[in-house]
C-alpha cells in the first residue's frame, strides 16, 4: 500500500518529500500533465503564488538566467476567476467574518436536516439584494443552473399543466451554463458536447438576440414550453451584449405565452455589469434566476437560485437537496459577500470604471483598426475582439499581456475577455489599458 507524507505550509508544504516552494513553473506544468486531467489549458510559464492586493496577484515565472529557478512578478487580475472575485481578492470584510465565525462561533458545518441561525441571515440578505421572494442555496454555479432547469420543468408540469414528459426548455445559441450533462445538452459548442452524449431531451435552441426566432418557436410550441433559460449577456461566447430592447420584448413574449423567463446571472451578477444584476440594466425582472461565482466573495463556492414564490414553491422535501448548499460557513460568506456588494457600492464603481475601460479600449481600436475588430461590454464585463487572423489570435495576446503585467484570457480564438475586480481604480484601469495598447501595437 502506498503511503503519503505531507508536512509544512505555504512554500514549505511538502508532499512525499517534494517541497512546493522549490518547484518551477515548468515543474508545476509537468505535474499537472502527469497527475491531473487535461480539462484546462492554463497559460504557459506562469504560476500564481499569492495575492498582493484586491486587484493584483503575485506570480512566478521562469528566471531568464536559470531555467531551474523562478522570479516573482506582479499581475493585474484582469479576469477575477471569471467574475468569482468581484469583491476583490481577500476582501477584508469577508475574511474577518470567516475568521471570527470559525474562532468564536465554532460552527463550520451542519446538514440541512437541522436548522442553523446563519441560514436565516443569508436568506434575508439574498432575497433583499435580488428583490426575489425566495432563495434556494447551492454550491457551484452550474448547480444553480441545474436547479433552475429542474424547477422550470416541474413548474411546467405542476402549474402550467404540460403533459408528462413533453416539457420543452428553450435556450439560446452560444450559451454557456456549465459543464454538467444537462448544461452541455443545452450547449451548441462541439468541444463541450463531443463524446458526452446521449443528451438530455426536451431542449431547443434559438439564436441569441433574435426576437423573431423566439416568437416563432413560442407560437409553434408555446403550450409545451416551460421556460426560456438565457444569459442576460453571454460571457463565455465573448461578452455578447444584446440589443437594448431585446429582453423587454422577451419578457413580453414570455408573459403572453405563460412561459418562465429564467436568467443565468452566475457571471453577470453581483455588480459585474454596473448594476447588482444584469437584467436590471435591460429593465426586466426574471421569474427565476441562478447566481454563483461572486456570491462566495472569492472565498468559498456559493451559489443559489432566486425566484418568485409560486415558482420556487414547486420544490418539496426530498425533491432537491445539497450537502453543502447553505451550510453555516457558506451562509456567513454569502451574507458578507452581499454586505460588501452593498456597502462598498461595487456596482456603481463597475459602471464608472467599466465606462473608463471601454473608452480606453475604443481609443486603442481607433488607433489600430486593422488589429482590433470590436469592443464589447457592460460595466466591468468587457472584451475586445481581434480580426480573425493567425497572428492576431487571443492566446498570443493573453501570453504577451502576462509579460506586461496583466492576466487575461482568450475565448473563441480571437476574443480577449476582461473582467477585473470591481474594486479596481482609475490608475489600474489605465495601467491595464496601456499594457493592451503595447501588446496590440507589437502584433
Amino acid at each position: 500500500m502506498n503511503s503519503v507524507s505531507i508536512s509544512g505550509y505555504g512554500d514549505d508544504l511538502s508532499v512525499n518529500g517534494i517541497r512546493i516552494g522549490d518547484l518551477t513553473p515548468d515543474d508545476h506544468e509537468q505535474i499537472e500533465k502527469e497527475k491531473g486531467g487535461q480539462n484546462y489549458a492554463p497559460l504557459e510559464n506562469i504560476v500564481v503564488s499569492k495575492v498582493k492586493d484586491s486587484s493584483t496577484l503575485m506570480a512566478r515565472k521562469p528566471d531568464p538566467n536559470d531555467v531551474k529557478k523562478y522570479i516573482e512578478t506582479e499581475l493585474i487580475d484582469g479576469l477575477c476567476c471569471y467574475s468569482a472575485v468581484n469583491q476583490g481578492q481577500l476582501n477584508q470584510t469577508i475574511v474577518d467574518a470567516v475568521v471570527k465565525h470559525l474562532e468564536e462561533e465554532k460552527l463550520p458545518t451542519v446538514p440541512r436536516s437541522i436548522r442553523h441561525k446563519y441560514m436565516s441571515a443569508f436568506l434575508l440578505a439574498a432575497t433583499s439584494i435580488t428583490e426575489m421572494d425566495k432563495v434556494v442555496p447551492k454550491v457551484a454555479g452550474v448547480e444553480s443552473w441545474e436547479l433552475t432547469f429542474k424547477i422550470c420543468r416541474r413548474w411546467g408540469y405542476h402549474v402550467k399543466g404540460i403533459k408528462d414528459d413533453h416539457c420543452i426548455i428553450v435556450g439560446a445559441t452560444g450559451n454557456f451554463h456549465g459543464r454538467s450533462v444537462a448544461a452541455v445538452s443545452m450547449s451548441d459548442d462541439p468541444d463541450s458536447r463531443d463524446g458526452f452524449g446521449p443528451f438530455v431531451p426536451g431542449i431547443e435552441l434559438v439564436p441569441y438576440n433574435d426576437i423573431n426566432a423566439l416568437e416563432s418557436l413560442f407560437n409553434e410550441k408555446g403550450d409545451r414550453i416551460a421556460a426560456f433559460m438565457v444569459e442576460p449577456i453571454q460571457g463565455e461566447a465573448g461578452v455578447i451584449v444584446p440589443d437594448e430592447d431585446y429582453f423587454i420584448k422577451v419578457s413580453d413574449l414570455c408573459k403572453k405565452h405563460n412561459i418562465l423567463l429564467a436568467m443565468d446571472e452566475v457571471q453577470t451578477g453581483f455588480g459585474r455589469t454596473g448594476a447588482n444584476f444584469a437584467h436590471q440594466i435591460f429593465g426586466v425582472k426574471p421569474d427565476i434566476m441562478g447566481c454563483g461565482k461572486a456570491a462566495g466573495g472569492g472565498i468559498l463556492p456559493v451559489s443559489f437560485v432566486a425566484g418568485r414564490k409560486d415558482v420556487i414553491n414547486v420544490l418539496t422535501p426530498g425533491s432537491e437537496g445539497s450537502t453543502f448548499g447553505g451550510y453555516p460557513l457558506a451562509s456567513v460568506v454569502g451574507t458578507y459577500a452581499i454586505k460588501v456588494l452593498a456597502d462598498e457600492k461595487l456596482a456603481d464603481n463597475a459602471k464608472v470604471q467599466g465606462a473608463h475601460l471601454i473608452g480606453n479600449l475604443n481609443k486603442i481600436m481607433d488607433e489600430f483598426p486593422d488589429k482590433i475588430k470590436e469592443v464589447r461590454g457592460k460595466g466591468l464585463l468587457t472584451a475586445f475582439e481581434m480580426h480573425n487572423e493567425k497572428h492576431l489570435d487571443g492566446h498570443t495576446v493573453s501570453v504577451e499581456l502576462l509579460n506586461h503585467g496583466v492576466y487575461a484570457k482568450e475565448t473563441h480564438h480571437s476574443t480577449v475577455r476582461l473582467a477585473p475586480a470591481l474594486t479596481i481604480n482609475n490608475n489600474q484601469i489605465d495601467q491595464l489599458s496601456d499594457a493592451i495598447r503595447s501588446v496590440v501595437k507589437g502584433l
